[in-house]
Formats: C-alpha cells, sequence, structure tokens
C-alpha cells in the first residue's frame, strides 16, 4: 500500500495559537475530523447522481432499432446530458455526430468524487495525495475544455494549497464562462490561519447564486476594485474559514439578494458579525467560534440559529437583537455560554423587561439549559418575557457534573406571571430528560401554568432509564400535577440521539417548507 500522509498536520505556528487558546494536538485534530464530515454531510449534494447511467435498452417494441432520443430538442438533450456524472456526460460525445456538440453546449455538472475510481464515488474521509493530484489535473482538463456556463461545480478531494496558482486558473475559468453554484472545500493540511488568502478571482465570478467554502482564508476585501460584489449570490457558506470581520461586512453589503448565511466550524480570530442586510432570511452559526451576533438591521430575517461551539475555554458569545421585525425562530439560546441583550437592555436573572426589551415577532424558541446550575435555569423566567408570543418552545436539558444550586418547585411559583407560558405556547418539546428534581419542577410548573398547552412531548436521555416502570416512577408527579390545559397530556419517548447529541442539519434548518425545523421529522 502506498504510503499515505498522515491525514491532519498542524504546524508549530498553528499549534502554538490553539494552545494559547487551551487546544491541544490531539483535540485539534479530533475537532478538525468531526468539523470536516460535518461540512461533507451538511452542504447540498450534486445536483447529479453518481448512480445515473446513461444506457441503450434492448428495442422491446419491434420499433426496428430506431433511436428515438437523438431525436429529442437539443434543450431536452442538454438537460438530460448535464444530469449525468461528468465522465458519462463527456462520453456521450462518441455516440454519434448527433451527440458530439451537445456536451459542449451543456450546463456543465462537475462533482470532483464522481472522478475518483469506482466506488469511491462519494465524499472519502481520507484522500491521499496521489489521488488528490490526478483529480485536480482531470479538473484542470474539464475546466478549460468545457465552454460554458457551469450549472455547478463543488470540489471536494483536492489538497488546493498544493496548486494556488492551479486554483486560480480554476476560478478565473468559472469567471470567465459562468458558474451558478460552487463548492471548494480545501483538504491542505497543516491548515492554518496563516495560510495564503484564496484568490480574489472570486469576486468576478458574478453570476453565483450558491457558495461554499471549506478551509480557506478569505481574500482581503481591502484592496478589491469599487465594483466587486456578488450580485446574484442567494446562498452562502462558510465552513471553517479564516476570515475578518471586515471581509464579512464587506460580502454582506455586496450580496444584495443574500437570503441565507452558514457559517461552520469558524477558527480564528473570533468573529464579530454584524447583520446588516435587507434580504437575509436565515442565519445558522454551527460550531464557531463567534465572539457577537449584533442584529443591526436585517428586517427580512426570520431564523437565527446557533448550535454547539467550537471549545469551551472562551468566552461565550453576546446576541443582540436590534432592529427584526419578521425574526420567527430563535435558538439554541444558552444561558451558560450566551448572553442576550434586546434594544439597549441586558437580560439578567431578575431582570424587568419592558416594551423595548421584548421581540414579539419570536413563535418559536429553542433553548439549551442546565437545570442543575442555580444561575443558568434563574435566566429562565426573564428570557421567557422577552419573547411574549413564544407558541413552540424546544429545551434541551443539558447535564452538569457538578450541580450549584438547584431550583425547586417553589422558585418557579414565585416567578410570577409569564405571558407566553400562561397564554401563548401550545408545544413544549422538552429533550434529555434524566428525571432529575429540578427538571420535574420546571415541567411540574408548566403543566399548571400553560393553559394554552396541548401536546408536552418528553424525550428521556437515550439509556437513561433502565425500564419503562423506572420511567413511569419518575413522571408520577407530572401525571399528578393539576394540569392548566385540559387538552394536554405528556407524551413519553426514549431519544433516538445520544445525551447531549445534536440533529443540526443545515439543509433541513433553512427550509421553510418546515414551520419548525427544530421539531423535524416528528409532526407536532
Amino acid at each position: 500500500m502506498a504510503n499515505q500522509e498522515p491525514p491532519f498536520l498542524v504546524d508549530g505556528e498553528t499549534m502554538s495559537i490553539f494552545r494559547s487558546r487551551g487546544i491541544d494536538q490531539q483535540q485539534l485534530e479530533s475537532n478538525i475530523e468531526s468539523t470536516l464530515a460535518h461540512i461533507h454531510n451538511s452542504i447540498p449534494g450534486p445536483p447529479v447522481s453518481a448512480d445515473a447511467h446513461l444506457c441503450i435498452l434492448p428495442d422491446s417494441d419491434g420499433g426496428g432499432g430506431v433511436d428515438r432520443v437523438s431525436g429529442l430538442p437539443d434543450a431536452l438533450l442538454r438537460d438530460i446530458v448535464s444530469r449525468l456524472p461528468i465522465k458519462d456526460a463527456a462520453r456521450t460525445a462518441a455516440l454519434s455526430r448527433r451527440w458530439r456538440p451537445i456536451w459542449l453546449s451543456a450546463p456543465l455538472v462537475l462533482a470532483d468524487t464522481h472522478l475518483l475510481p469506482a466506488g469511491r464515488d462519494r465524499i472519502p474521509k481520507h484522500v491521499d495525495l496521489a489521488e488528490s493530484s490526478a483529480v485536480a489535473a482531470a479538473v484542470s482538463r474539464i475546466l478549460a475544455a468545457h465552454p460554458g456556463p457551469f450549472r455547478c461545480i463543488r470540489l471536494a478531494c483536492s489538497h488546493m494549497d498544493d496548486g494556488h496558482a492551479r486554483v486560480a486558473r480554476w476560478l478565473h475559468h468559472l469567471a470567465v464562462k459562468g458558474v451558478h453554484e460552487l463548492y471548494l472545500i480545501n483538504r491542505q493540511w497543516p491548515f492554518s490561519p496563516t495560510t495564503r488568502h484564496m484568490p480574489a478571482t472570486m469576486f468576478s465570478m458574478a453570476s453565483l447564486t450558491r457558495l461554499y467554502l471549506g478551509f480557506w482564508r478569505f481574500p482581503d476585501t481591502a484592496g478589491l476594485l469599487r465594483g466587486a460584489a456578488f450580485p446574484h449570490l442567494r446562498e452562502l457558506g462558510l465552513c471553517s474559514v479564516v476570515i475578518e470581520n471586515s471581509d464579512i461586512d464587506f460580502v454582506l453589503a455586496r450580496s444584495p439578494v443574500l437570503k441565507f448565511l452558514c457559517l461552520q466550524g469558524h477558527m480564528h480570530p473570533r468573529l464579530n458579525l454584524r447583520l446588516v442586510s435587507q434580504s437575509l432570511r436565515c442565519v445558522q452559526i454551527h460550531w464557531s467560534d463567534v465572539e457577537t451576533i449584533d442584529v443591526v438591521d436585517a428586517p427580512c430575517l426570520e431564523r437565527l440559529i446557533l448550535c454547539g461551539h467550537w471549545k469551551k475555554k472562551c468566552k461565550g458569545t453576546r446576541i443582540k437583537i436590534g432592529h427584526a421585525p419578521a425574526l420567527h425562530l430563535l435558538g439554541y439560546f444558552e444561558p451558560e455560554d450566551h448572553a442576550l441583550c434586546i434594544g439597549n437592555t441586558t437580560i439578567k436573572a431578575g431582570t424587568l423587561v419592558n416594551e423595548s426589551a421584548m421581540a414579539p415577532s419570536v413563535k418559536i424558541l429553542a433553548l439549551q439549559v442546565r437545570f442543575g446550575v442555580r444561575n443558568d435555569a434563574k435566566m429562565l423566567p426573564s428570557v421567557f418575557r422577552c419573547f411574549p408570543n413564544v407558541e413552540r418552545l424546544h429545551i434541551h436539558s443539558k447535564r452538569t457534573d457538578e450541580p450549584i444550586g438547584k431550583l425547586n418547585f417553589k422558585f418557579w411559583q414565585e416567578a410570577g406571571a409569564i405571558e407566553c407560558v400562561k397564554s401563548h405556547i401550545s408545544l413544549l418539546i422538552f429533550q434529555d430528560f434524566r428525571g432529575e428534581k429540578s427538571e420535574l419542577a420546571f415541567l411540574k410548573f408548566f403543566i399548571e401554568s400553560a393553559k394554552m398547552l396541548k401536546n408536552l412531548v418528553i424525550m428521556c436521555a437515550k439509556g437513561c432509564f433502565k425500564s419503562k416502570a423506572e420511567m413511569k416512577s419518575k413522571l408520577q408527579t407530572l401525571v399528578a400535577a393539576k394540569k392548566a390545559s385540559k387538552c394536554c397530556l405528556p407524551q413519553v419517548y426514549e431519544s433516538a440521539i445520544p445525551e447531549g447529541g445534536c440533529s443540526w442539519n443545515f439543509q433541513i434548518w433553512s427550509d421553510f417548507s418546515h414551520a419548525d425545523p427544530f421539531a423535524y421529522p416528528a409532526k407536532f
């Protein structure tokens, strides 16, 4: 077997940066491998399938072997060819004189995974340097030979920093010939905050509608021409991309129709994200080291989703909600790691919430709470009062190894009336229930206060209870509670996801056909 380079090498300069932030090499490599897997699992798949093939079926209708496909209009033939894997699409030129010009005039779909040997045409976990070089050479030939336009280019198998000039040529071809969707996932190791910038040619691709970048250093926008922009970009994903605050500000300002923004696995430096956009509808931040999220002016923003943290030793994230009149869904807010500010009011335990500190448009709220930590749980009444019209509430109960001052039922009784609990919430999904007294105290308060509650779904932590009888005994307190809503009975299930897990999926959470993506795939 040929020697294969270790998959995750980190140079000394990079490692010193991460050590200063409390991360050792083993932890970093584990995080990088996990991030790479998340990237490949979350980005949209190519619009062609490796299983698609153009084949000739035996003549079964006595038609004398007439080639009816070749008689179809050119536009339809181009559409057929554009749905084939790249190798099969190119081979159609050999079928007959009729087919020769079709491939060159079809909107090209190129997924470099389809250039790998048979059996490896899905995104592999590791690609050695020989395979990477062969794939990169094939990509260069295809991009040079095809006149465009390019419907979708999805490159995820190359160590791109080894061929920086080659990547620049790729981007030049795409800019000149036109590309609609581009996925450029770099497999270069070591990856470092000192890695060279991605070629700025990217800003010449005016036809882009969807762009995903992985493991790159974003181009420095300071010296770009005034007209540099993404006039048609609707979806942007930055996955473990080194980017400065000024550069993300530039992209948002120069993308007038951008609707979906995803930041995943951001590495360095800590980002201060200012959302100023007249078009953004959905922002997702997953396992990213973001210091502040400041929703300054985003009149169309409907979903703001945060999930996971890159590391625990950094300060948490400050979330400030300014002008966001359409904000409908917010989650997962964590009192442990997030600070919440609405308008000019920073929300703390016991904060007197007035109208200026409320976000009345939010109807779906998701929280991650350590009920065993008094200061975390004490934040909930204030947080609930900030969102008086919430109708669907998702709570993920986080385990803590060192409980600090658990809250009992008396605390919740003394918290006073909470508008959204009393008058609006019709669904509560409580995840990772372990039967702790602090969890039961909250749920009992909720059942006795929520007059509009129709569905109470309790997802028990996987493997937490040895038997149904044990689970039933833990819930006896809730069964005996005096319910404010007569039409609500708890529904109890065991979670299919390991405790503490997250079923994050960028495509599902940004799909507006799912009214409540936190509940997917259940229908409540």
